[in-house]
């Protein structure tokens, strides 16, 4: 491994001699994260494994959100994706693993060496292919993790460099959109970019106090009576759904606002509206991987009700090589659904209070 390790190292290492997942929180059954689970998992990762690119990537066909749908071209082949590469790194640091040590040290190295080289010196934007601001959050909540792990000089400047860029990208109602420039926002770039914020945070990386307050200022400002979050701000057309109600409650949270009444009528409707999350939604597993936080955190009979069903409809829809599918891709549907069901193993503390 490059750098000095540090004690959280040491800690996921020595977890790591213990056979299964070890669980720090009190608060989550042993019971949830089940052998079959574990195999669900196992099964997963093997897959993930053995697509990943030589160069530490993962490709994906690059496409776009478009309303309720998501918009690919059919023509394009499948390109190196370095959001999905990040979603697949979290999920084997989700496993316990950590660069260059355990059963998949090595791929998640070489997937953080990727990530590395499209980080843009000039103004900290990762991004290959296209690929937007919400990526960039995603590859920058990624580093944050690995820094907190390894303390890696180079893991460090390129994360100070996505912080600035995120920093600088966010616009006058506190939120952040799809390009890094500062002109309007909508919640699901928000929360992403506000994990990735508190991610950095978390590992000792400078964010000004006024931007994250500004930020929650717009989440709120989604909120809608009914316990719902909407799309954007004061938009007159604008829409709520489950993932966007999962997104407000998880951006709320990555702010410290655990106790927000907000926060309370969120996961009441996101409890009443669990069953309008359809399988064959491209939003499914980005849904649920804001839902599995936002109820994880909530904790107590909420999560165990809410994991042992998802866990369950995760189960039944995998492939018998181990693979997920949605529209937005194959690589990018088994890294969220391994994400999502490891979250009961604790070892992400991006996920935690």
């Amino acid at each position: 491994m490059k750098g000095t390790a540090v004690l959280s190292v040491a800690i996921l290492v020595a977890a790591m001699a213990v056979p299964g997942p070890t669980r720090a929180d009190d608060n989550v059954p042993d019971t949830l994260f089940t052998p079959e689970v574990q195999r669900s998992v196992d099964r997963g990762l093997e897959w993930l494994a053995s697509r990943q690119n030589e160069n530490g990537s993962w490709s994906c066909v690059v496409g776009y959100k478009l309303n309720e749908g998501y918009e690919t071209n059919t023509e394009r082949a499948a390109a190196e994706h370095v959001c999905v590469t990040a979603l697949a790194g979290m999920a084997f640091l989700a496993h316990g693993d950590v660069p260059g040590q355990g059963r998949y040290g090595q791929v998640i190295e070489k997937a953080l060496d990727f990530v590395l080289a499209n980080a843009r010196d000039s103004d900290g934007y990762i991004t290959k292919n296209g690929t937007r601001m919400y990526e960039h959050a995603f590859c920058t909540m990624f580093l944050a993790e690995i820094y907190g792990m390894s303390r890696r000089m180079d893991v460090g400047e390129k994360l100070r460099g996505a912080v600035r860029c995120i920093l600088n990208a966010q616009n006058n109602e506190g939120g952040w959109r799809y390009q890094p420039t500062p002109v309007d926002a909508d919640i699901s770039v928000t929360v992403s970019t506000l994990q990735a914020l508190r991610a950095a945070r978390n590992v000792g990386i400078s964010v000004p106090r006024s931007s994250i307050d500004s930020a929650v200022r717009y989440i709120k400002g989604c909120a809608n009576d009914d316990g719902s979050f909407s799309y954007q701000i004061n938009r007159g057309m604008t829409r709520s759904t489950f993932p966007l109600t999962a997104c407000g409650i998880v951006a709320l949270h990555s702010a410290g606002e655990y106790t927000d009444r907000q926060v309370d009528r969120g996961i009441r409707w996101l409890q009443r509206n669990r069953a309008s999350m359809e399988a064959q939604e491209y939003h499914f597993m980005y849904g649920h991987y804001y839902a599995v936080q936002a109820f994880y955190v909530a904790g107590g009979r909420a999560f165990e009700d809410y994991y042992s069903d998802i866990s369950r409809r995760l189960m039944s829809r995998q492939e018998a090589d181990g693979h997920w599918v949605d529209d937005v891709g194959q690589t990018y549907a088994t890294a969220m659904a391994c994400v999502i069901l490891q979250v009961p193993c604790h070892y992400l503390p991006i996920f935690q209070k």
